[in-house]
């Protein structure tokens, strides 16, 4: 079969569908169960695709959507934990499987659901688990694989094996042999990718008595590796064998189960991999009417030393592992279920000494039988080049050296620390990791920030999200059966062709502001080279603007505050020509700019942005003054960070002149110069964030023009001689119908403004009135 494999890999890599789903305990600073409600932020618990609750109001759920590549979905775990991390107040996400310190069961908060048949089942059925297994064993937290091979290539591979089964039952039968053979072989991945070996205290006591004393409040036991794959883990009262022959004679195993009342329901089944349908609702009619749809692996404790609770390694590796899984020839070794269990037991509870395995009923070494494994699965790489080479040595060496897995790396770490502190101080890293990279949206780098910050904004409520072209950062928002198409963060449906073109075009925009009694600076509008020059001179020696008419961002924009000469009127003609056909000369108006920021009829943000500057230090010129401050990591090209890189060019080149300087100047220390006039951030400017200082005037004035030209969503930029006084002079001198959100979302100085969250309420996607979040 490998070589089958081979060729239909040769024209595609892609040939699985990935996910994963953590669960993660909310701890307070203490380290004990928070016991404060789900963050509403989140919504409703069953609508949210990507965070919800598991068993307990006070468990985390984060599920990314399917990817074809495991690359993408390592980062949309670290999304998922950065978000979760800046919601919960004070509070963490502890790090590691086995719970933190806990109360007592009457006091872990079973999850709230609202009063819809399906959350009113999903509190009956958590409820049921509560009297059953008791709360405690509930918290402990794991990770879920789920995978499935392509359609498309399981119909390349039908059709080459040549097989008289239908592709029906060719694909259940290939995903039935990746189950008994991932339960033949899931001892390796416990070995491999788990580490959940020390127990609080406050666990369970009859667990807890049976092991010795780590530490204060720690047990364990010497060689154990995964308490949450071990008896003390969550598992079912007694050993349940399925039969996986078939899809048919496995639901009628899981019906004996329930019938037999082994079980409630198919859910309560805690096996290490789970078949999953089509119907989540109908699960076992869809399994015999529409099949398998993929598989959910659930060996794999959290991993402490990643933030995201998986390492990409890891993802790699398993894979490779399904690979192995479908090639691997089976054994017809008769209570290959019971071994299977037996093996996973040892490994789970003694992994770290030298223990010995059954395989088909003789003894092998752990070490001996891994090793087996891994060589068969190295040489189905050096075939199919899928993953790193160096992958599978890391795994053949913790096999070497036990020292290596997560589960020794822990358990000295707790030794060094003690449990709770060794977990916390883990917490508070990643925690403080994911505030650093609040502005990004890891695996999304590429897009706008505006556009990632809208993004993390409804994923974080639970709205579904798809790029539909990166290149244009064009999105669509799925919420129930409603969806919007968002172009750069604020083109959405809610604003008219109309609206738009108006903005775009200064003077007409002048025009209806006018019309409406606003104030606008007066000035002229020239549409060729030859008619500025002929025309203009009246405005020599005036404080001016000279910028083409329909362009955004500052690009080609001149400003002379004490008056320009005719030939520097004739440069900076040239240089707005050079970005338009049409240009236009205005009178400069004194004061200060602010850039509004309206949605719908509320100002949201408001910013000054200074001009591009740089601060001296009487040794470097201006060219190495400005290379070094576009080395901070908040400044990038593309409206991709929260500022933008200094830009030298011809403009700030003119504005120099004004002042007798150039590049090479070396300003004085601590003298600071600005490069241009205009302070736009996308050429360098800095943001700082007004918000609450203008006065309400100037806002209504805002909202005002946003009306006047029938926009939702608008970038006002006003000239205030004084902010401070409501009657100070004024005057509007550009509309912008794509406004960033960027610039008032995380200033350079000033109040972090959160206005994705107003998009989507102009949207209709957030139900702010709604009480069951």
């Amino acid at each position: 079969m490998l070589d089958k494999i081979k060729d239909i890999m040769i024209n595609n890599k892609e040939i699985g569908c990935y996910g994963i789903e953590r669960e993660g305990l909310r701890v307070t600073k203490d380290g004990k169960l928070a016991l404060t409600p789900h963050p509403k932020v989140f919504e409703k618990k069953i609508c949210n695709t990507y965070i919800t609750t598991d068993f307990s109001e006070s468990q985390i759920e984060v599920i990314t959507p399917t990817f074809n590549t495991v690359e993408e979905c390592y980062k949309f775990t670290n999304v998922l934990y950065d978000i979760v991390a800046q919601e919960i107040g004070d509070e963490y996400l502890w790090p590691i499987s086995m719970p933190c310190i806990l109360p007592e069961d009457k006091e872990i908060p079973i999850a709230e659901f609202c009063e819809c048949p399906i959350g009113i089942n999903a509190r009956r059925y958590r409820e049921q688990l509560m009297k059953k297994y008791g709360g405690k064993r509930q918290l402990i937290s794991g990770i879920h694989y789920n995978f499935s091979f392509q359609d498309e290539f399981l119909v390349e591979l039908h059709n080459s094996i040549g097989t008289s089964e239908s592709f029906r039952e060719f694909k259940d039968n290939v995903y039935l042999k990746l189950v008994r053979n991932y339960l033949r072989y899931r001892w390796l991945i416990i070995y491999l990718l788990c580490g959940s070996n020390v127990i609080h205290d406050s666990f369970e006591k009859e667990y807890v008595e049976s092991l010795n004393k780590l530490n204060e409040d720690t047990y364990y036991n010497d060689g154990a590796l995964s308490y949450r794959n071990s008896q003390y883990g969550y598992k079912n009262n007694i050993d349940l064998y399925p039969n996986y022959d078939s899809v048919n004679e496995y639901v009628d195993s899981m019906n004996t189960f329930v019938k037999d009342k082994v079980l409630e329901s198919h859910k309560e089944l805690y096996s290490q991999v789970r078949l999953k349908a089509a119907d989540i609702d109908n699960f076992l009619e869809s399994l015999k009417k529409d099949g398998i749809k993929y598989l959910e692996y659930r060996s794999l404790d959290v991993n402490p030393f990643e933030k995201g609770g998986i390492g990409l390694e890891d993802l790699k590796f398993l894979e490779l592992f399904n690979i192995f899984l479908l090639v691997k020839e089976e054994s017809s070794y008769e209570t290959w279920q019971e071994e299977a269990l037996e093996n996973q037991k040892l490994i789970a509870e003694f992994g770290l000494s030298n223990i010995t395995l059954k395989k088909d009923g003789k003894g092998i070494t752990k070490e001996e039988w891994a090793l087996e494994i891994l060589t068969y699965i190295k040489n189905i790489n050096d075939e199919l080049n899928l993953i790193p080479d160096t992958t599978i040595l890391n795994m053949m060496k913790k096999v070497e050296d036990f020292k290596l897995t997560y589960a020794y790396r822990m358990l000295e770490k707790v030794k060094e620390e003690g449990f709770v502190d060794a977990n916390l101080n883990l917490a508070k890293e990643y925690k403080e990791i994911s505030y650093k990279n609040r502005f990004k949206l890891e695996g999304y780098e590429d897009l706008e920030l505006s556009t990632q910050i809208l993004m993390k904004e409804a994923i974080k409520r639970g709205i579904k999200v798809e790029v539909l072209d990166r290149s244009e950062n064009f999105i669509s928002l799925k919420k129930c059966d409603k969806k919007e198409y968002v172009v750069q963060a604020t083109k959405t449906s809610k604003d008219n062709y109309v609206t738009i073109l108006i903005m775009e075009n200064k003077v007409v925009t002048k025009k209806v502001l006018e019309d409406n009694n606003i104030k606008v600076p007066k000035g002229e509008e020239y549409s060729s080279l030859e008619e500025a020059i002929s025309k203009s001179s009246k405005f020599i020696g005036k404080p001016i603007v000279i910028k083409p008419k329909s362009t955004n961002f500052g690009i080609g924009v001149a400003i002379f505050t004490e008056g320009a000469s005719k030939d520097d009127m004739i440069k900076a003609f040239e240089i707005a020509f050079e970005n338009d056909k049409t240009v236009l000369i205005e009178e400069f108006i004194k004061g200060k700019e602010y850039r509004f920021l309206v949605v719908g009829d509320k100002v949201l943000g408001i910013l000054h942005r200074v001009p591009a500057n740089v601060v001296g230090d009487g040794i470097k010129t201006i060219s190495e003054l400005v290379e070094i401050k576009n080395e901070d990591p908040l400044r990038g090209k593309g409206y991709k960070t929260p500022l933008e890189k200094i830009i030298l060019d011809k403009n700030a080149e003119l504005f120099l002149k004004q002042r007798g300087i150039d590049f090479n100047y070396i300003p004085r220390v601590d003298e600071i110069v600005y490069l241009r006039e205009n302070s736009n951030i996308s050429t360098g400017g800095d943001s700082i964030d007004y918000t609450d200082n203008i006065p309400q005037k100037f806002k209504d004035i805002a909202v005002k023009a946003t009306k006047a030209v029938k926009a939702k969503i608008c970038g006002v930029d006003m000239m205030i001689d004084d902010y401070k006084d409501e009657d100070s002079s004024y005057a509007i001198i550009e509309l912008n119908f794509n406004p960033a959100i960027h610039i008032h979302s995380y200033p350079y100085k000033g109040e972090e403004r959160n206005i994705a969250v107003e998009i989507l309420k102009l949207l209709g996607l957030i139900d702010l009135d709604d009480k069951h979040r």
